[in-house]
């Protein structure tokens, strides 16, 4: 269901467009690029990896303005929202390239500017371009996203939703405690703090055990409540789904009363202002999937990253614009779906992985109504921690990844030490896309291990060379190339 709005929000949004984009017509003409997933999917590393390849000329053969030579340089610059956190590039960077340790997950949106400075391909281009593009990457909570559809849902509607995900099989046991406590409420009762906070606390966890990784679930609304913030323990995060509810006026005073007015306040003071101020500005979209966690979880898990992914994707606001109706309104016009973490699988099966991501890409495609908007679907990995390489066992020749385990991380009964490296062979995806779907399968046999990220290799003059990656090339070229052409 897509986000509703207001005229005066779209009055407020047309304002911020145009504001935008005179900026953009006396000064250097600016791509706003929004980058989420789920939690896991790596939009730290995505970020850092696309900055740090483009500042330090990094390894982009399918990257057209860098292959043809037309890439000058790119720079950070001061990016132009000063409410907006930045992002901490410099401090992803040295985590991964110095302590070689993965960076803090996204917790809350950010912002970066990155200006490129490039010769168009043609001559009648150069006449009227700058050659200069200012890329304003915006990096926010998939879980953010998954709120807006809360925009079109009342209370009571999102009550009968939320039991009705409960009470599916994959979350019978982790939702029975909250069930149980929410069953012996009376909704008509009067309103008391102590029991909207103890069933707040109990839906919270419910929605902390589906996330985990034993059960790996992406539908998990509402957002906040696992990412909570300098919003922790406000009365708009204390609430909860109550049962047995109709579309009936509440009792004042009631829980039930006290339940719809907070869930109001969670759209109207967080959830809204999400969606105005940063997801109807952008251009383009990147939406990053941890579909390794889900596969390895079962066809539960991919059911529900599909739907995770089809909420998601009916949030944009899809399709083209020309010169006039640009100045107004921003459409995203490309999305890119990216399974990440292609690393850990040997490159015999990245077209695998592709290809069921694919899958659940074009069933939620169709669902959320993308028309207007170009689509693709890419296996990659920002960075790549793994090398390839082959194994004999008894007497075959097994494709193997390498790399050094992260502390801790177990296969059997051996326990790494973050020092040492090992191959490992990660297993087999499906080769037929709808074997990740059917009912009862489980999942695939994949050895999943964290890496730590790479030992950075040195050229002959003893410079740091940029991150290595797996298709990060062909990502930029489809999410900017076209601005450089």
């Amino acid at each position: 269901m897509a986000p509703q709005t207001t005229l005066a929000d779209e009055a407020l949004i047309a304002f911020d467009t145009l504001t935008g984009r005179l900026t953009g017509i006396v000064g250097t003409p600016s791509l706003r690029l929004g980058v989420t997933g789920l939690s896991r999917a790596g939009k730290t590393v995505f970020i850092s990896a696309l900055v740090h390849n483009l500042i330090h000329g990094g390894r982009l053969p399918l990257f057209d303005a860098q292959k043809s030579g037309r890439l000058s340089k790119a720079y950070l610059e001061h990016q132009p929202d000063d409410a907006v956190p930045r992002f901490q590039y410099e401090d992803h960077i040295a985590a991964l390239v110095d302590d070689r340790i993965w960076p803090d997950s996204t917790r809350a949106i950010s912002e970066l500017r990155l200006t490129i400075e490039f010769e168009s391909a043609s001559g009648w281009s150069r006449m009227f371009s700058s050659g200069r593009l200012a890329i304003d990457i915006v990096d926010y909570p998939g879980e953010w996203l998954l709120d807006l559809p809360l925009l079109g849902k009342s209370y009571a509607e999102f009550s009968r939703d939320s039991f009705h995900l409960a009470e599916l099989p994959v979350r019978q046991d982790l939702s029975e405690a909250w069930r149980a406590a929410a069953a012996g409420v009376d909704p008509l009762a009067d309103a008391d703090e102590m029991t909207a906070r103890r069933l707040a606390d109990s839906f919270t966890a419910y929605l902390r055990a589906c996330k985990a990784d034993s059960r790996a679930l992406s539908t998990l609304p509402p957002g906040r409540f696992l990412m909570p913030g300098d919003m922790e323990g406000s009365p708009a995060l204390t609430f909860a789904p109550l049962p047995g509810l109709d579309d009936k006026r509440a009792k004042p005073r009631s829980l039930h009363a006290m339940m719809e007015r907070r869930y109001e306040s969670y759209k109207t003071h967080l959830v809204k202002p999400f969606f105005r101020e940063h997801i109807t500005r952008l251009d383009r979209q990147i939406v990053l999937v941890d579909a390794l966690q889900a596969l390895n979880s079962g066809a539960a898990a991919i059911a529900d990253l599909e739907r995770a992914l089809t909420e998601i994707l009916a949030c944009f606001r899809p399709g083209s614009t020309n010169l006039l109706t640009g100045l107004f309104a921003r459409r995203i016009d490309r999305i890119l779906i990216a399974a990440t973490k292609a690393d850990h699988l040997h490159h015999e099966s990245h077209d695998r992985l592709q290809a069921i991501v694919r899958r659940l890409a074009e069933r939620a495609v169709k669902r959320a109504d993308l028309t207007g908007a170009k689509v693709d679907v890419l296996a990659l990995a920002a960075v790549r921690a793994t090398r390839e390489g082959t194994v004999k066992q008894r007497g075959d020749v097994l494709p193997v990844i390498i790399g050094t385990p992260m502390q801790g991380e177990t296969i059997g009964k051996e326990l790494f030490d973050g020092e040492s490296e090992t191959a490992i062979f990660p297993g087999d995806l499906p080769a037929r896309p709808e074997m990740a779907f059917k009912d009862g399968q489980a999942g695939p046999a994949i050895r999943f291990v964290r890496f730590r990220p790479p030992k950075l290799e040195r050229n002959a003059e003893g410079i740091t060379l940029s991150l290595p990656h797996i298709r990060l090339d062909r990502a930029l070229q489809f999410l900017i190339g076209d601005h450089l052409a």
